[in-house]
């Protein structure tokens, strides 16, 4: 088996792989540095809706993923937003 290091696959909190590689981001923030301020909102071509969090992390951007409903991810409001000092 080989793997292909191109394709974003993650793991959601439900135990499902979920690709993100050409997945549609509806919502997102990216700010660096990373902290509880980032995150995602995907819709998968397969119809899936993945929310992507930060859960403190200061290196990596996002590290949770979650299924959602379609109403949650169209409607999502993050409760996080970024402090600069």
């Amino acid at each position: 088996m080989t793997t292909n290091k191109n394709l974003y696959i993650v793991t959601t909190s439900e135990g499902k792989q979920v690709e993100l590689t050409t997945a549609k981001v509806l919502k997102s923030n990216n700010l660096y540095p990373f902290g509880m301020h980032n995150y995602a909102i995907y819709e998968t071509p397969e119809g899936l809706f993945v929310k992507a969090t930060n859960s403190g992390e200061r290196e990596i951007m996002l590290t949770d993923y979650a299924l959602i409903d379609e109403a949650a991810a169209r409607t999502y409001d993050h409760p996080y937003y970024r402090v600069d000092e």
